[in-house]
């Protein structure tokens, strides 16, 4: 808590000055165009990876990066579809992105049959990655070569852009084009985040090479039509 105390007092000092206007502007309201869905891990900070600023990410952290499926006239969780309706439906959201991690301890407890002593709602909570191990029992060839967890993890964000498209507003958004999915994954230990690549069946580091590509398939999908296509 002592660290966080003197951070506070460190922001007020010396980078707050620098942000008056940003927290002015943002007073009057917020339009970030993405929704950024991770992991609660303390070793993930999202707006320091894609060096953002306050309101540019509409952020939903949980253990495991889990979206619940919707179900019953597309009710699901409500705390993660709450935020899912709230961002799609009333920010200018243009892209979702689902992020994964290496060395995730929800994956590891998934792999250990879900199954955590004492923590009943956590055991709830995990059942919600059993379709990603289930994937992985399947044999397939994404993640081959890292080690389980790992593999679990990247399988685990693909599992949640399916369950992604089983909200309403998600389905309703895509087919209109104005809407796109991403999967990423952050390898902790290297500091480098990874996309996943549908054209080639796995994730690939977003390096310079990557990301110029990712920037142009970007452009030439928001230059092809008034909406956009949904890049999955």
């Amino acid at each position: 808590m002592k660290k966080l105390i003197r951070g506070l007092l460190d922001f007020q000092r010396h980078t707050l000055p620098s942000y008056r206007t940003t927290f002015a502007r943002l007073a009057k309201g917020q339009s970030p165009d993405c929704l950024f869905i991770s992991c609660s891990d303390s070793r993930v900070v999202p707006n320091l990876l894609v060096s953002t600023d306050p309101g540019d990410l509409f952020t939903v952290r949980n253990v495991g990066n889990l979206v619940p499926p919707a179900v019953r006239n597309g009710q699901a969780d409500r705390s993660e579809a709450a935020a899912i309706e709230f961002s799609l439906g009333f920010l200018p959201i243009e892209d979702v992105v689902v992020c994964g991690h290496s060395s995730c301890g929800a994956m590891k407890a998934i792999l250990a049959g879900g199954v955590v002593d004492g923590a009943p709602n956590l055991e709830q909570w995990l059942a919600h990655g059993t379709p990603s191990l289930k994937a992985l029992r399947e044999n397939t060839q994404v993640g081959v070569g890292l080690p389980e967890a790992d593999r679990l993890s990247q399988l685990n964000v693909l599992e949640q852009l399916e369950h992604l498209k089983t909200y309403p507003i998600v389905r309703d958004r895509l087919a209109a084009g104005t809407l796109r999915l991403h999967g990423w994954w952050f390898d902790i230990g290297a500091a480098q985040v990874h996309a996943y690549r549908a054209d080639l069946g796995r994730f690939v580091p977003i390096d310079e090479t990557e990301g110029d590509r990712l920037l142009m398939e970007l452009s030439d999908a928001a230059g092809e039509q008034p909406g956009l296509r949904a890049v999955q």
